[in-house]
């Protein structure tokens, strides 16, 4: 018979507290063998142990469970929810520190410098400034003469229109050569890279207030039987893999119609909005679980209690304080949070939902074969 056992003294070793000796390991197989009777392959955890590394079960019970399908979708800004940072001259764009897509920003903040400086025809904004400083200077002259009556009231308004002419050249944000956000948000699309020539007035980036997104699902069409069913959705953003809840975060379905725009061929547009939580980043990629209607009654377990092993999957039941089984089980329906079991375990069995690493370390770690001598 195999016993396979999880003790203190093999925790302690398993995370660099030191080793122990065969006669520590015997003494541990002896103290469980004392207390359990062990069935084949049976795994055990003391309860202690099971408490220190924080070892949960969940009781199986059917409950209602939603039609689900997986699919891809994107995050997007929503259109009223976002704004344009221009380039205010021409010149070589020089991003700002720590600006990169999914950034924060806030409203003022230097998003990139612009300048002109070693250009091909120089930077026409200087230019301008060289002409309004010269304007100036000519008005300064000409004003206490045309007081004192020494020249014409023409020369005077000559020079105040050429001064006026220069002012409306020169364009002191160009000349600071600073592109900034106009709103607090998110860096949803840079538009140029650094060091990139920009013209006067192009689009650099965008900037998304981020407090209200749309999801765009892309359901194939071999679902679209599916379509009328869908209430909400779980999205697992690219960055992340912390599932969020749709139907937590205010989430309103917007347009699921075949004639939806349907713009890649072979699926179908399914649009959602949703209120951010500070997790998901306008522009990223996301898994997205589309859930229908409820279904009866199941077996379900948090995808958490989940193992694969040579492409099978597993979970952990508790048979009694100190043991533990090894299910193979066959999953249904996933919505990102739960997944549904079609056998391989019964309702009222107590699987491990939390601490599933530590039983399965558990379960290879230490194997004991019946008859083995610890004495050499």
């Amino acid at each position: 018979m195999k016993t396979k056992i999880f003790s203190t003294i093999l925790s302690l070793t398993l995370i660099g507290c030191g080793s122990h000796s065969h006669e520590d390991a015997a003494d541990v197989h002896n103290e469980a063998e004392e207390h359990h009777h062990h069935d084949e392959d049976e795994i055990i955890v003391k309860p202690e142990d099971a408490k220190r590394f924080g070892i949960g079960v969940e009781v199986v019970a059917a409950t209602p469970f939603n039609e689900v399908v997986k699919v891809i979708g994107e995050v997007l800004p929503v259109a009223s929810d976002q704004a344009i940072v221009s380039a205010p001259t021409s010149g070589i764009v020089r991003l700002a520190g720590g600006i990169t897509q999914g950034s924060g920003v806030t409203a003022g903040q230097r998003i990139a410098s612009i300048s002109a400086k070693g250009v091909t025809g120089g930077d026409p904004n200087e230019a301008a400034k060289v002409t309004l400083d010269a304007a100036k200077r000519e008005l300064d002259r000409i004003t206490p003469l045309y007081d004192d009556g020494i020249v014409t009231k023409k020369d005077y308004n000559d020079a105040l229109q050429a001064y006026e002419s220069a002012k409306t050249a020169y364009s002191r944000p160009a000349a600071g050569g600073g592109a900034s956000s106009p709103i607090n948000g998110i860096v949803s699309n840079m538009m140029v890279a650094d060091g990139e020539y920009v013209e006067a007035g192009q689009p650099i980036a965008t900037i998304a207030r981020s407090t209200r997104l749309t999801l765009k699902a892309l359901l194939p069409q071999k679902y679209i039987s599916f379509l009328p069913l869908i209430e909400t959705a779980n999205i697992i953003p690219a960055q992340s893999e912390s599932v969020i809840s749709l139907k937590e975060n205010g989430g309103k379905l917007l347009s699921s119609s075949v004639s939806g725009g349907n713009d890649i061929q072979g699926y179908i547009p399914v649009y959602f909005t949703f209120d951010n939580n500070g997790a998901v980043a306008p522009g990223s990629a996301a898994d997205v679980y589309l859930i229908g209607n409820m279904r009866g009654a199941t077996l379900t377990v948090p995808v958490s209690a989940l193992t694969e092993q040579m492409g099978e999957s597993f979970v952990y039941v508790k048979e009694d304080d100190h043991g533990y089984d090894k299910r193979n089980v066959k999953v249904g329906r996933n919505d990102g949070k739960r997944v549904e079991i079609l056998s391989g375990i019964a309702e009222g069995d107590s699987v491990v939902t939390q601490g599933v690493t530590f039983v399965r370390l558990a379960e290879t770690s230490t194997v004991v074969p019946e008859g083995h001598s610890h004495s050499h």
